[in-house]
């Protein structure tokens, strides 16, 4: 008993000890935590909060509800906003108006380090800061009062007030804004009330001491002008030559007529307005809507429209010869309909999965931003690659398996992911240009370039012997593991974009309208194509990397032909 009565006693000193302990590291992790939401909680001032929701709400409006069958790579760069994902709540035919206003309780989170500490910062974001344009002021921008209604673009990282800038500038806009401090918003008229200058108090993710608006307010600019003929536009595209009719011509909602009139100035003019089409036949010029030539048939022979100033994709001009009254050349202007920019969600769960697969560098990015133009619907991925959801690839951040996305990237090629998916589009690009560009995005990011240095360095020799090899057995285990495949070459996409989109929209099952399919030629590169300007100064591939990528293609070919497919395009093919 004498021995038993002090055990009793460290036993019960101990508990004792021990709930003491519990106690103080509760207290501890409250304490931690109470400081943790004083520190990150935001000051912003209440004349922002009053056009706030009280609760989140993310959705995100369709053009039409249509019944469809069926990464971890961080860069930040440019994206064409989506509307906020949802579960298929419809909402009004307005593309930005449409936009989720529980996004905004997210960037108010987001961005809370972005807010001065005191007024006198945010005023010296005014002074400090050095633009190309014209600073405006500050506007409103919330579900009432939107202060721009053009295309949207942000980048959470690298976002500058110049870059807003010159985006907007080669779009076609006049105006540039500004919000949460990484949004970026074009348009050609400020449709909304001016706002304190306080209320713009975010300074801009990539640029410090530059004013990047606020919360549900724009700090607007005008953008740099240019002279007239000079403005280069990005993704303006020619139509073709059409026949028309007066009546069809008459009902147009812009009309301009110059002795001079040139088909750059036409453009310039259609831009201004706002509007998708330029329809010339000089000295007339013609701006309307997409839906206003939804009846054209296929266009006429250009012969047809000789005389007037053509286009090209860079927006310079070239010389064509005299055009009949009836036949009328058609330009898409860089302006985006507000319905392209329409994205959601499957509005039912598909039990199918579709792949869309390829080997990294074969342009999957490029064909899901066409697949979700065209569609209507997000694509998913297998990854999660935060830039991309970053640039408005909102399924990235989905389950690949929750079967709410019109198809899933993956690059992935061993037989049990290959038959996980009920079906898949294998995409094949020319493996010289598929390992340049990946090389590209891993020295560069998405869309940026490697140096001559880099390629010349051995890692360059050292990419190729071990992913040219992966070119070739990806697209051979995806033909031997595969169920119900459409194989689709990149070339012949870029060749025949309208073709190989219905060939695509067939496949998954879903109906294709012909203002998504406007939507898709208008803007097909979006920003999300690598621009093919700037290429090494020397041949990168050595003789003996030919000989191995050149059997590979040989090899890729026949056993294409083997499984009833097209073989792949001669100018993949070794001469």
């Amino acid at each position: 008993m004498g021995i038993v009565g002090p055990f009793h006693k460290l036993h019960c000193l101990l508990k004792r000890a021990q709930m003491l302990l519990l106690c103080l590291g509760i207290a501890y992790l409250m304490a931690g935590s109470i400081l943790l939401l004083q520190r990150s909680s935001i000051r912003v001032p209440q004349s922002n909060l009053a056009n706030l929701p009280p609760t989140l709400s993310l959705a995100a409006p369709p053009t039409a509800l249509r019944t469809a069958g069926l990464g971890m790579r961080a860069r930040s760069r440019w994206a064409v906003v989506q509307s906020a994902p949802g579960g298929g709540a419809k909402a009004g035919r307005q593309g930005p108006a449409s936009r989720s206003l529980g996004v905004q309780h997210l960037h108010r989170r987001w961005f809370h380090s972005l807010v001065p500490d005191s007024p006198e910062q945010r005023v010296s974001l005014h002074r400090s800061s050095t633009h190309k344009g014209t600073y405006i002021g500050c506007f409103l921008h919330n579900a009432t009062d939107r202060a721009l209604g053009g295309t949207m673009l942000y980048d959470l990282r690298k976002m500058t007030s110049s870059l807003c800038q010159d985006t907007c500038s080669e779009s076609g806009y006049q105006f540039a804004g500004l919000e949460f401090g990484a949004e970026c918003h074009c348009g050609n008229r400020i449709s909304s009330p001016q706002a304190p200058e306080e209320d713009c108090s975010l300074v801009c993710r990539g640029e410090r001491g530059s004013p990047c608006g606020g919360v549900g307010r724009l700090s607007i600019y005008k953008v740099e002008e240019q002279l007239p003929g000079h403005r280069k536009f990005r993704n303006v595209h020619y139509r073709g030559c059409f026949k028309l009719l007066r009546s069809t011509i008459g009902s147009f909602p812009v009309y301009s007529f110059q002795p001079n009139l040139t088909t750059q100035s036409c453009i310039e003019t259609c831009t201004d307005k706002e509007l998708l089409l330029a329809v010339f036949s000089k000295p007339h010029c013609f701006c309307t809507w997409t839906s206003s030539i939804l009846s054209l048939k296929q266009p006429s022979d250009n012969q047809q429209c000789a005389g007037t100033v053509a286009l090209n994709d860079t927006g310079t001009s070239a010389a064509l010869a005299a055009t009949e009254h009836d036949h009328y050349q058609v330009y898409h202007t860089p302006v985006l309909d507000s319905r392209c920019k329409e994205r959601m969600f499957l509005p039912h769960r598909s039990s199918s999965l579709v792949a869309l697969s390829s080997f990294p560098g074969a342009g999957n990015t490029w064909v899901r931003h066409l697949i979700e133009l065209v569609t209507g619907y997000y694509t998913g991925s297998f990854y999660f690659d935060g830039s991309l959801y970053n640039r408005g690839f909102k399924g990235e951040k989905d389950y690949w398996k929750s079967g709410r996305s019109i198809c899933i990237k993956t690059h992935e090629s061993g037989q049990k992911e290959i038959e996980m998916f009920d079906s898949g589009i294998l995409l094949i690009r020319n493996p010289y240009r598929s390992l340049m560009a990946e090389f590209n995005r891993k020295c560069a990011g998405h869309l940026g370039h490697a140096t001559d240095a880099q390629w010349k360095s051995k890692e360059w020799p050292e990419f190729v012997s071990s992913y040219a090899p992966w070119w070739a057995s990806h697209a051979l285990s995806w033909l031997k593991f595969g169920r119900h495949l459409l194989v689709v070459h990149y070339e012949e996409l870029q060749r025949a974009l309208l073709p190989k989109l219905r060939l695509i929209t067939t496949f998954l099952n879903v109906t294709m309208t012909e203002e998504r399919l406007f939507c898709a030629q208008s803007n097909q590169d979006g920003h999300f194509k690598r621009s093919g300007a700037r290429q090494p100064t020397f041949d990168p591939f050595t003789p003996d990397m030919r000989h191995m990528i050149d059997a590979f293609i040989h090899t890729v070919d026949q056993a294409l032909q083997s499984r009833n497919f097209s073989g792949l395009p001669e100018e993949y093919l070794p001469r």
